[in-house]
């Protein structure tokens, strides 16, 4: 593999909702574990992190027979890794004479998106329903966006006796702000701005003097985030909460949205 020192331009940070997209390729490599990796200068393709799987979809070059289908998506040191296999070939094997720097298009399977993308902003509306509920002080520490059992982990814990009723309010006002709905946007901003739209201070692991993405949902406050999004808190379509665990401190909110 070639060392890429430019970190890859992440499309998906200004347009969340593209799904196709030009970009140029910087090279390709198989790595130990036999999977093809292709390096691009951009991608609109999500890596798999912040609790969100990676994108799917193919990678064309116009008028060849070039394509490439991306299985999966990672993020190292600031470059995109898009896995996967040349289609028709066996094993994932790299195709031979294939030119650096040629431009390609990107294209983003939908439905994985479109999926990944509302069990997101259903985490995050979770955590807008866990402030109006009036638990408030517990904290956001971590999230599982997947489609297998998703959640969200909050540093606190409700009261044993109140579990039950918690967990009806905060169905009861998912429901209510998806009815209402409300846009949804995405900004990189400079440290000051990014905290004063996330409340007045941003969590520690953000680094002082740094420009953040910050996610809104409505008007409630934002929230610092690298993932995708649905363009309205509608589009959601709807979250059930079926279970809350408390252990060691901490609060799981177990949920899922329909298909």
């Amino acid at each position: 593999m070639e060392d890429h020192q430019t970190p890859t331009k992440l499309e998906y940070y200004d347009n969340m909702w593209k799904l196709e997209s030009k970009a140029a390729l910087l090279s390709y490599f198989q790595g130990e574990d036999g999977r093809c990796a292709l390096i691009l200068d951009s991608t609109i393709f999500h890596p798999q992190g912040g609790g969100q799987p990676s994108d799917t979809g193919f990678i064309t070059v116009p008028d060849s027979s070039f394509k490439f289908l991306v299985q999966d998506v990672r993020s190292r040191d600031g470059i995109v890794f898009h896995y996967g296999m040349f289609d028709g070939s066996e094993g994932g094997e790299l195709e031979p004479n294939i030119e650096k720097g040629k431009g390609v298009h990107l294209h983003v399977d939908e439905p994985s998106r479109s999926l990944n993308s509302r069990l997101h902003s259903a985490g995050h509306l979770l955590d807008i329903c866990m402030q109006n509920v009036g638990l408030g002080y517990t904290e956001p520490s971590k999230g599982y966006h997947f489609p297998d059992g998703p959640f969200v982990e909050y540093k606190g814990t409700i009261p044993q006796n109140e579990l039950q009723s918690k967990r009806e309010e905060i169905e009861l006002e998912a429901n209510a702000l998806i009815s209402r709905g409300g846009k949804v946007s995405a900004e990189v901003l400079p440290y000051e701005a990014a905290a004063k739209l996330c409340g007045g201070h941003l969590p520690d692991y953000i680094p002082k003097g740094s420009t953040p993405r910050v996610v809104q949902f409505g008007e409630y406050p934002g929230c610092p985030c690298g993932g995708t999004h649905v363009a309205d808190i509608s589009h959601v379509k709807g979250i059930k909460v079926p279970q809350i665990r408390i252990k060691k401190g901490m609060t799981k909110v177990f949920y899922n949205i329909p298909a």
